[in-house]
C-alpha cells in the first residue's frame, strides 16, 4: 500500500511564515523605539517642571530672589533626572550658555532659566530643548536659548 497522505509543510511555507514574522518584529520593535523616546521626553519635560516648582520654592525661601535656584540641590537632582533619560545628554551646565547635549540652568537674581534636549527632533532633524523660566514660559525651543549673561536682568527662554 502506497501512503497518499504526507503531513508537514515545504520549505517555501516555512520561509514565508519566517519572513512574515520578521516584518512583523520589525514594524513592532520601530513602535517600539518611538515609544520609549516619547516616554523619556515626557520624563524629562515632568523633570524640567517640577524644576520650576523648586524654583519658586527656593525664591521663596532665600528671600524673594532667584541668585542661588541653579545651585540648590534639589534642581541639580531634576536637572540630572533629565541628564538620566537621555543617552546623549553628557553634563549639566550651571550659568552657561547650553549645548544640545547639556541640561542648562542660568539665573540671575531677577529670573532663571532651565532647558535639557529632548529625545524626539524638530521635523527638520534638529535638537529640540525644552525650557522653563521664572515668567512662567514652559516648552520648545533651540540650544542655547537662555543666557545668563544677557543684558536683561531676567533671564528667559527665547
Amino acid at each position: 500500500m502506497k501512503k497518499t497522505l504526507q503531513r508537514g509543510f515545504t520549505l517555501i511555507e516555512l520561509l514565508v511564515v519566517i519572513a512574515i514574522i520578521g516584518i512583523l518584529a520589525a514594524v513592532v520593535l520601530a513602535s517600539l523605539n518611538d515609544a520609549r523616546d516619547g516616554g523619556q521626553d515626557a520624563s524629562i519635560k515632568q523633570s524640567i517642571g517640577n524644576a520650576r516648582s523648586q524654583a519658586e520654592l527656593v525664591y521663596n525661601q532665600d528671600g524673594f530672589t532667584y541668585a542661588g535656584v541653579c545651585a540648590s540641590q534639589p534642581i541639580q537632582d531634576l536637572m540630572q533626572a533629565a541628564v538620566d533619560n537621555r543617552a546623549e545628554t553628557t553634563a549639566i551646565e550651571d550659568d552657561d550658555v547650553g549645548t544640545a547635549t547639556e541640561v542648562t540652568c542660568a539665573n540671575t537674581a531677577a529670573g532663571y532659566g532651565i532647558e535639557a534636549p529632548l529625545n524626539i527632533p524638530a521635523p527638520d532633524a534638529s535638537v529640540q530643548m525644552w525650557c522653563v523660566d521664572s515668567t512662567g514660559f514652559a516648552g520648545t525651543t533651540t540650544p542655547g536659548s537662555i543666557d545668563a549673561t544677557a543684558a536683561a536682568e531676567d533671564v528667559t527662554c527665547n
